[in-house]
């Protein structure tokens, strides 16, 4: 399912997104957040925090710089060292 969310993702990106004016209020965009979101956290919870970050995305909130939040799982702490 994770292959299948991320390969959607892709199309969009490379297929449609191409097609439409850019109106991104966030840094990276949405499509790269929701990519990057589900490929570090899973479809689950990378799925929950790509559609937080779309609920946010409307014309009174000032966007910027958005980026994934980091895994708190205790393999990534592990890693950081």
């Amino acid at each position: 399912m994770r292959k299948l969310a991320l390969a959607s993702i892709q199309v969009y990106r490379y297929a449609i997104s191409p097609l439409m004016a850019s109106h991104c209020r966030f840094y990276p965009s949405c499509s790269c957040y929701a990519y990057e979101a589900i490929e570090h956290h899973g479809l689950l919870r990378g799925g929950w925090l790509s559609l937080r970050r779309l609920g946010r995305c409307h014309p009174w909130n000032a966007g910027g710089y958005d980026p994934v939040p980091p895994n708190t799982s205790s393999n990534s702490s592990s890693m950081a060292e």
